[in-house]
Protein backbone atom coordinates (compact mmCIF):
# COMPACT_ATOMS: atom_id res chain seq x y z
CA UNK A 1 0.00 0.00 0.00
CA UNK A 2 1.08 3.94 -0.77
CA UNK A 3 2.14 5.89 1.75
CA UNK A 4 0.05 9.12 1.45
CA UNK A 5 2.58 11.22 3.12
CA UNK A 6 5.68 9.35 1.16
CA UNK A 7 3.58 10.14 -2.34
CA UNK A 8 3.33 13.69 -1.38
CA UNK A 9 6.67 14.04 -0.52
CA UNK A 10 7.33 12.80 -3.88
CA UNK A 11 5.14 14.66 -5.96
CA UNK A 12 6.07 18.36 -3.73
CA UNK A 13 9.79 17.57 -5.26
CA UNK A 14 8.11 17.33 -8.44
CA UNK A 15 6.09 20.26 -8.49
CA UNK A 16 9.14 22.41 -7.11
CA UNK A 17 11.37 21.09 -10.43
CA UNK A 18 8.63 21.86 -12.91
CA UNK A 19 8.33 25.37 -11.20
CA UNK A 20 11.61 26.34 -11.72
CA UNK A 21 12.18 24.75 -14.64
CA UNK A 22 9.59 26.38 -15.96
CA UNK A 23 10.13 29.91 -14.86
CA UNK A 24 7.43 29.91 -12.24
CA UNK A 25 9.85 30.27 -9.33
CA UNK A 26 13.67 31.25 -8.95
CA UNK A 27 16.59 30.21 -6.97
CA UNK A 28 15.86 33.14 -4.51
CA UNK A 29 12.82 31.64 -2.80
CA UNK A 30 9.32 30.31 -3.21
CA UNK A 31 8.10 27.32 -1.27
CA UNK A 32 5.73 24.66 -1.37
CA UNK A 33 3.21 22.97 0.71
CA UNK A 34 0.28 20.55 0.98
CA UNK A 35 -1.83 18.99 3.80
CA UNK A 36 -2.50 14.98 4.13
CA UNK A 37 -4.78 14.61 6.45
CA UNK A 38 -3.32 16.10 9.65
CA UNK A 39 -0.19 16.86 8.88
CA UNK A 40 1.70 19.13 5.57
CA UNK A 41 4.28 18.60 3.65
CA UNK A 42 6.49 21.52 2.94
CA UNK A 43 9.57 22.66 0.97
CA UNK A 44 12.85 23.23 3.16
CA UNK A 45 14.40 26.54 3.83
CA UNK A 46 17.06 27.07 0.61
CA UNK A 47 15.16 25.04 -1.34
CA UNK A 48 15.99 27.04 -4.31
CA UNK A 49 19.24 28.87 -3.36
CA UNK A 50 21.21 25.95 -1.85
CA UNK A 51 19.59 23.25 -3.26
CA UNK A 52 18.38 24.73 -7.02
CA UNK A 53 14.51 23.30 -6.30
CA UNK A 54 16.32 19.71 -7.26
CA UNK A 55 14.88 18.29 -3.94
CA UNK A 56 14.65 14.21 -2.97
CA UNK A 57 11.47 13.54 -1.13
CA UNK A 58 13.44 12.79 1.78
CA UNK A 59 13.95 16.64 2.09
CA UNK A 60 10.39 17.66 1.79
CA UNK A 61 9.54 18.50 5.71
CA UNK A 62 6.62 16.62 7.29
CA UNK A 63 5.31 18.80 9.83
CA UNK A 64 1.96 19.26 11.97
CA UNK A 65 -0.78 22.09 11.76
CA UNK A 66 1.25 24.12 14.47
CA UNK A 67 4.29 24.07 12.52
CA UNK A 68 6.28 21.15 14.48
CA UNK A 69 8.77 19.05 12.25
CA UNK A 70 8.44 15.52 12.58
CA UNK A 71 10.01 14.39 10.16
CA UNK A 72 12.76 15.23 6.91
CA UNK A 73 15.97 17.47 6.67
CA UNK A 74 16.54 20.67 7.37
CA UNK A 75 14.98 23.39 8.77
CA UNK A 76 11.56 25.36 7.91
CA UNK A 77 11.48 28.14 5.08
CA UNK A 78 10.82 31.85 7.06
CA UNK A 79 7.62 31.84 5.11
CA UNK A 80 6.03 28.55 6.71
CA UNK A 81 3.74 30.78 8.50
CA UNK A 82 1.88 32.02 5.53
CA UNK A 83 1.14 28.53 4.49
CA UNK A 84 0.36 27.24 8.07
CA UNK A 85 -1.77 30.53 8.28
CA UNK A 86 -3.64 29.74 4.90
CA UNK A 87 -4.33 25.86 5.06
CA UNK A 88 -5.72 26.39 8.99
CA UNK A 89 -7.52 29.08 7.99
CA UNK A 90 -9.08 27.97 4.77
CA UNK A 91 -9.87 24.23 5.36
CA UNK A 92 -11.20 24.10 1.76
CA UNK A 93 -7.74 24.54 0.36
CA UNK A 94 -5.45 21.60 0.88
CA UNK A 95 -2.20 23.39 -1.01
CA UNK A 96 0.10 26.16 -1.13
CA UNK A 97 2.24 27.42 -3.69
CA UNK A 98 4.51 30.44 -2.95
CA UNK A 99 6.19 31.52 -6.84
CA UNK A 100 8.43 33.87 -8.17
CA UNK A 101 6.85 34.09 -11.91
CA UNK A 102 9.16 36.01 -14.32
CA UNK A 103 5.53 37.98 -15.95
CA UNK A 104 3.73 37.99 -12.50
CA UNK A 105 7.15 39.51 -11.05
CA UNK A 106 6.92 42.56 -12.73
CA UNK A 107 3.16 43.09 -11.39
CA UNK A 108 4.38 42.63 -8.26
CA UNK A 109 7.12 45.52 -8.52
CA UNK A 110 4.06 47.78 -9.54
CA UNK A 111 1.85 46.74 -7.01
CA UNK A 112 -0.55 46.58 -9.98
CA UNK A 113 -3.43 43.75 -9.84
CA UNK A 114 -3.81 41.08 -12.45
CA UNK A 115 -6.67 41.44 -14.97
CA UNK A 116 -8.04 38.14 -16.79
CA UNK A 117 -7.39 38.71 -20.64
CA UNK A 118 -7.65 35.03 -21.27
CA UNK A 119 -10.94 32.75 -20.99
CA UNK A 120 -8.56 30.20 -18.99
CA UNK A 121 -7.55 33.04 -16.39
CA UNK A 122 -11.41 34.43 -15.83
CA UNK A 123 -12.16 32.15 -13.20
CA UNK A 124 -9.62 33.60 -10.62
CA UNK A 125 -11.00 37.34 -11.27
CA UNK A 126 -8.15 39.48 -10.99
CA UNK A 127 -5.47 38.61 -9.05
CA UNK A 128 -5.27 42.00 -6.38
CA UNK A 129 -2.37 43.07 -4.20
CA UNK A 130 -2.45 42.39 -0.88
CA UNK A 131 -0.83 45.29 1.59
CA UNK A 132 2.55 45.16 1.88
CA UNK A 133 4.40 43.14 4.81
CA UNK A 134 8.23 42.19 4.65
CA UNK A 135 8.95 39.00 3.80
CA UNK A 136 9.52 36.90 6.41
CA UNK A 137 7.31 38.34 8.63
CA UNK A 138 4.70 37.07 10.85
CA UNK A 139 2.89 40.18 9.36
CA UNK A 140 3.04 39.06 5.68
CA UNK A 141 0.35 35.33 6.48
CA UNK A 142 -2.19 38.03 7.69
CA UNK A 143 -1.74 40.68 4.86
CA UNK A 144 -2.06 37.21 2.35
CA UNK A 145 -4.51 35.73 4.12
CA UNK A 146 -6.69 38.95 4.65
CA UNK A 147 -6.78 39.41 0.67
CA UNK A 148 -7.57 35.94 0.57
CA UNK A 149 -11.06 36.28 2.76
CA UNK A 150 -14.43 36.77 0.64
CA UNK A 151 -12.96 34.84 -2.61
CA UNK A 152 -13.43 30.89 -0.97
CA UNK A 153 -15.81 30.36 -4.52
CA UNK A 154 -12.18 30.78 -6.95
CA UNK A 155 -11.38 28.28 -4.22
CA UNK A 156 -14.01 25.54 -4.72
CA UNK A 157 -13.20 26.15 -8.75
CA UNK A 158 -9.74 25.58 -8.46
CA UNK A 159 -7.63 28.66 -6.29
CA UNK A 160 -7.41 31.48 -4.72
CA UNK A 161 -4.60 34.04 -6.25
CA UNK A 162 -2.93 36.87 -4.34
CA UNK A 163 0.24 39.34 -5.21
CA UNK A 164 2.69 40.64 -2.14
CA UNK A 165 4.10 43.31 -3.58
CA UNK A 166 7.74 43.49 -4.24
CA UNK A 167 7.87 39.76 -3.75
CA UNK A 168 6.11 37.04 -5.09
CA UNK A 169 2.86 35.24 -5.66
CA UNK A 170 0.70 33.55 -3.18
CA UNK A 171 -1.96 30.24 -4.68
CA UNK A 172 -4.06 28.63 -2.33
CA UNK A 173 -5.61 25.72 -4.39
CA UNK A 174 -7.88 22.55 -3.20
CA UNK A 175 -5.29 20.49 -4.22
CA UNK A 176 -1.77 20.72 -5.44
CA UNK A 177 -2.20 20.42 -9.27
CA UNK A 178 -4.50 22.95 -9.16
CA UNK A 179 -2.32 25.56 -7.44
CA UNK A 180 0.30 24.66 -9.73
CA UNK A 181 -1.98 25.19 -12.47
CA UNK A 182 -3.08 28.21 -11.01
CA UNK A 183 0.30 29.90 -10.82
CA UNK A 184 1.21 28.61 -14.61
CA UNK A 185 -2.12 30.17 -16.29
CA UNK A 186 -1.70 33.86 -14.26
CA UNK A 187 1.74 34.14 -15.42
CA UNK A 188 0.53 33.54 -19.13
CA UNK A 189 -1.82 35.99 -18.39
CA UNK A 190 0.60 38.14 -16.97
CA UNK A 191 2.91 37.71 -20.17
CA UNK A 192 0.00 38.42 -22.24
CA UNK A 193 -1.09 42.02 -21.01
CA UNK A 194 2.67 42.92 -20.87
CA UNK A 195 3.24 42.17 -24.69
CA UNK A 196 0.17 43.46 -25.54
CA UNK A 197 1.46 46.89 -24.43
CA UNK A 198 3.81 46.35 -27.46
CA UNK A 199 0.94 46.77 -30.06
CA UNK A 200 0.42 49.59 -31.92
CA UNK A 201 -2.31 50.39 -30.22
CA UNK A 202 -2.53 49.53 -26.31
CA UNK A 203 -4.83 47.02 -25.22
CA UNK A 204 -7.71 48.49 -23.54
CA UNK A 205 -7.08 45.82 -20.53
CA UNK A 206 -11.03 46.50 -19.03
CA UNK A 207 -12.35 46.40 -22.32
CA UNK A 208 -10.79 43.52 -22.94
CA UNK A 209 -12.30 42.04 -19.66
CA UNK A 210 -15.28 43.20 -20.39
CA UNK A 211 -15.42 41.69 -23.86
CA UNK A 212 -14.12 38.27 -22.56
CA UNK A 213 -17.07 38.01 -20.27
CA UNK A 214 -20.00 39.33 -22.64
CA UNK A 215 -18.64 36.31 -24.83
CA UNK A 216 -18.66 33.40 -22.25
CA UNK A 217 -22.54 35.02 -21.16
CA UNK A 218 -23.46 34.70 -24.22
CA UNK A 219 -23.23 30.69 -24.59
CA UNK A 220 -24.74 30.47 -21.13
CA UNK A 221 -27.26 32.12 -21.72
Amino acid sequence: MVDPIQAMRLKVADIGRMLFERYLTDASGGNISARVGDKICITPRYAGSKLQWRLRPEQVLVIDRQGNLLDGEGGLSRESSVHLKLLNEFPEGTAVIHAHPKNVLVFCAARQPIVPVLESSLKFGTVSVAQFAPAHSKHLAEQVAAEMRGKESALRKQAICVIAPWHGIFALGKDLDAAFDAVERIDVNAYIILNSRLLPVPADLDGLRQQLNEAVQRYKE
